[in-house]
């Protein structure tokens, strides 16, 4: 049986706030988890999107919440490219 979407992140995220819940009171921890296929875990996209409309209405351009999640998603992208490149041989890799 497949897991449901998101399920994954939701795991890692509690992980990691297990693992930073010593930090001192005065910090605000959130984790950001992101599926391999670009599923963000809940308290992820809760703080993507209220920063989105945080920075909306400072820049007056309603556009920022998508294009905070589209950053986030080419940054998925690039590290997964980048774990592809690394697990080739050598002899495999094209250089660019």
């Amino acid at each position: 049986m497949l897991p449901e979407p998101g399920s994954v992140a939701e795991l890692a995220a509690s992980h990691k706030e297990a693992k930073y819940a010593v930090l001192d009171g005065r910090y605000m921890f959130v984790p950001i988890v992101f599926e391999n296929l670009g599923v963000p875990n809940a308290s992820a996209k809760l703080l993507l999107t209220h920063l989105g409309r945080r920075l909306s209405e400072k820049c007056r351009e309603s556009s920022e919440t998508s294009s905070l999640f589209q950053r986030c998603s080419v940054l998925l992208q690039r590290f997964n490219a980048v774990l592809l490149n690394d697990s080739m041989p050598a002899c495999d890799r094209m250089e660019f």
